[in-house]
């Protein structure tokens, strides 16, 4: 009898067909080389772009309603993204026929996402959950010992999830089973590493979410519109609709607008302050020097029909450049990081749930990796480096109990009763 190798993937031609259409598989390598892939070469192009208009408009009105509700609601976007974005890469190692062979073997892969989850959450949320209960005295133990034991409880967590895939192993399933749980780590990896940083910013003020956003947003318009209609020299074979008029011409867009739209956002406290707690009222804050104006005159040598003689320019948009600038060169390698992705699995689009833009991965590509740079620029060239109160406080708040809160109240006391009269 001979015996059959395959690993589930359909033997008849239809059953190919259907595997190919799953996969959303739409990959022509012949004439993408001379730019006849082009969108100015392409005849449904119009359509494509009412379409695509059509999703933006509804995406840019859901995310500019809950940028008003506050930040709690677009962590809980983020989530929600999150989500999306595992279903959609979990879906693209599936096998339907080694699936059914391997029963709760798919429950397996959401263990391992949402004890990731709890895990990043915990860590980025802890300090903020303690300060908004810390009236209830009842309620601030029980958080603080949970937080405690955070990671060992994420820890054995993660055990169990381990142990659980041990004994699902099955013959002749190993190396489908094994590759699943390394495709399932990349995916945690690729999920939680880069968004873990998109939720650090939304709590350092929204200002650090919002901008980086829109500057991805903004450049992927204008590349699309730029080479919608200008676009004639190909610019990376990863991406055959990707032309350098699109991209010099987004990179400009970007820039300006980056400039124009700190100083936009940096007038408003509810954008610029940071949250300190997971409360859902407005914030109001002093807004720091980097968002206090400063006044510039104009040199002489400026034509007498300007209307303005003197200009004034917050400091943050100057910074604001420099995000502009990565928004416009290195965010899209993550598409083009992408697109070669997509090509190694022969598929389109990693999913279709949003109408002419693909899946929810397609969207958020580039933005993983503009949010992880505007953390660590955050961090590193606008955050003051030195030990503040607020830091002190919030470690004294979060490692001590309240009768070693107490203890170090009444020290703290007559140190400063010593050194200020001279009495013990």
């Amino acid at each position: 009898m001979q015996k059959d190798n395959s690993t589930g993937t359909p033997s008849t031609p239809a059953g190919r067909l259907r595997h190919r259409r799953r996969s959303h598989e739409v990959i022509a390598e012949d004439g993408k080389a001379n730019g006849n892939d082009l969108l100015v070469h392409d005849s449904n192009k119009y359509k494509s772009m009412l379409i695509r208009a059509y999703s933006s408009i509804w995406m840019i009105a859901g995310f500019v309603f809950i940028i008003y509700m506050g930040h709690l609601y677009i962590m809980a976007m983020v989530v929600v993204i999150q989500i999306f974005m595992a279903r959609e890469l979990f879906n693209l190692l599936r096998k339907t026929h080694e699936d059914s062979q391997l029963p709760g073997f798919r429950l397996l892969n959401w263990h391992f996402f949402f004890t990731a989850m709890l895990f990043v959450y915990g860590r980025l949320l802890s300090q903020r959950l303690v300060n908004t209960i810390t009236s209830d005295r009842f309620l601030y133990r029980l958080v603080s010992s949970l937080f405690k034991y955070h990671m060992a409880i994420c820890y054995f967590l993660y055990i169990a999830g381990f142990m659980w895939f041990i004994l699902t192993l099955k013959k002749k399933m190993y190396k489908y089973q094994f590759g699943q749980y390394a495709w399932t780590h990349m995916i945690l990896i690729v999920v939680f590493a880069q968004s873990s940083f998109t939720v650090a910013n939304i709590f350092e003020g929204i200002f650090w979410f919002l901008l980086p956003a829109t500057l991805i947003a903004i450049n992927d318009i204008a590349a699309y519109i730029f080479g919608f209609f200008f676009g004639r020299t190909p610019l990376i074979k990863l991406s055959p609709k990707k032309t350098w008029e699109g991209f010099i011409g987004a990179s400009v867009t970007t820039m300006i607008s980056a400039f124009v739209l700190a100083n936009i956002m940096g007038r408003f406290p509810w954008l610029t302050c940071p949250r300190k707690d997971l409360s859902t009222g407005w914030v109001h804050c002093d807004p720091g020097p980097f968002f206090k104006p400063e006044h510039f005159t104009l040199p002489g040598w400026v034509p007498q029909l300007f209307p303005w003689k003197e200009v004034s320019i917050m400091p943050i948009q100057w910074h604001a450049l420099c995000l502009g600038l990565f928004a416009s060169i290195i965010a899209p390698f993550g598409g083009f990081f992408a697109s070669g992705f997509k090509r190694a699995f022969k598929i389109k689009d990693f999913g279709d749930s949003i109408p002419g833009h693909g899946g929810i991965t397609d969207r958020m590509d580039c933005q993983m990796v503009m949010a992880v740079f505007a953390y660590i620029y955050l961090q590193s060239f606008v955050v003051p480096q030195s030990i503040s109160v607020d830091m002190i406080l919030d470690q004294i708040l979060m490692n001590l109990t309240l009768e070693e809160q107490q203890a170090l109240f009444t020290k703290l006391g007559d140190i400063l009763q010593e050194r200020l009269f001279g009495q013990p």
